[in-house]
């Protein structure tokens, strides 16, 4: 659970209180969050749970982007956008298991309010590029299924690198809107949150401010940011669907799907957890399950594509096993 404790240094308007500006974060009174967990119940053990998940997430998606960048025959748009997809992973994870960690091992659980809205702000913006990326893959497999006798003209390597850049700037832009959007806000002293790490939404919540302009604004961003990539998803998949049904032999067909299924299987992933913690958050007023949940939301999936991805794919195998044996015979 975390807890936003602002100290007697700033000042404060009936029951509000705004973070100042030069707030200097080394000293022991700084503005700080804090993140309260059942020390009875679960901690014990929780240090090694998260190390392994941050070290799985770590090397998982560090061999996938070794072994993409290691073998020739994988420089492909679509293994690029997959090399993409697993840096982003691991900088989604590094942005809130390690601080986690630190809270568990030392239980000095606070960080900075700077601290607190840079996490908010790296949270989104790994959320929102992974969000863009799988669009941008399901649009490759379609040109790929689709359109195979023009799909190297079509997804040039320049057009491979604009997609990536445009994703990434679209995500820089909203990760800014949503923090600049908590910038403004003041809030109470003490408010708490029932997360492992600072979570947009759970953050905005603690507002003593009237935040009704700001659920507008972020309701408009989220159709925009993440109804718009989803929506070319599911219009890439329909057109993948509908040229596999013409296709005239049943071994093109299991070729065509067995070659988006991991994709597939990531989009459902990714989308599913989404729901499943708006629905969580929504119907239990549990704080141990909205915390549960966020975890979820922001570490499982990590840890779970490299294997998606691996164990799907055959190029992959054939990667990593040259990969071993590059790393055995050093």
């Amino acid at each position: 659970m975390t807890v936003l404790n602002y100290p007697e240094a700033f000042p404060e308007t009936g029951h509000d209180s705004q973070p100042s500006s030069q707030t200097n974060l080394s000293l022991p009174n700084s503005n700080c969050a804090y993140y309260v967990h059942d020390k009875s119940s679960w901690a014990h053990g929780a240090d090694s749970l998260f190390l392994s998940m941050c070290l799985v997430t770590f090397l998982g998606n560090l061999l996938i982007i070794l072994a993409i960048y290691s073998d020739f025959h994988l420089h492909t748009p679509m293994y690029f956008f997959l090399c993409t997809l697993s840096f982003n992973d691991i900088c989604i994870s590094m942005t809130t298991i390690p601080k986690v960690l630190v809270n568990i091992l030392t239980w000095d659980q606070s960080i900075t309010y700077t601290g607190c809205l840079t996490q908010v702000a790296f949270v989104m913006l790994s959320s929102y590029w992974e969000n863009f990326l799988l669009a941008v893959m399901a649009y490759d497999r379609c040109v790929a299924i689709c359109h195979p006798l023009r799909y190297t003209v079509i997804m040039k390597p320049c057009l491979s690198i604009l997609l990536v850049l445009i994703s990434l700037l679209v995500s820089i832009t909203d990760a800014l809107l949503h923090t600049l959007l908590l910038l403004r806000l003041s809030f109470c002293r003490n408010p708490e949150v029932p997360q492992f790490f600072c979570e947009f939404a759970q953050v905005i919540k603690l507002s003593c401010s009237d935040t009704f302009t700001d659920n507008v604004i972020i309701l408009i961003a989220v159709c925009v940011f993440a109804g718009v990539p989803f929506s070319g998803i599911i219009f890439s998949y329909i057109h993948i669907v509908s040229s596999v049904l013409t296709m005239p032999l049943s071994g093109g067909k299991q070729k065509a799907f067995s070659t988006c299924g991991s994709h597939l299987s990531v989009v459902c992933l990714f989308y599913g957890r989404g729901a499943g913690v708006y629905i969580s958050s929504a119907v239990s007023d549990s704080s141990k399950k909205t915390a549960v949940s966020s975890l979820m939301y922001s570490v499982v999936p990590q840890i779970l594509n490299p294997f998606i991805y691996s164990l799907r794919n055959r190029d992959m195998k054939v990667a990593l096993r040259n990969l071993k044996d590059r790393i055995i015979s050093l």
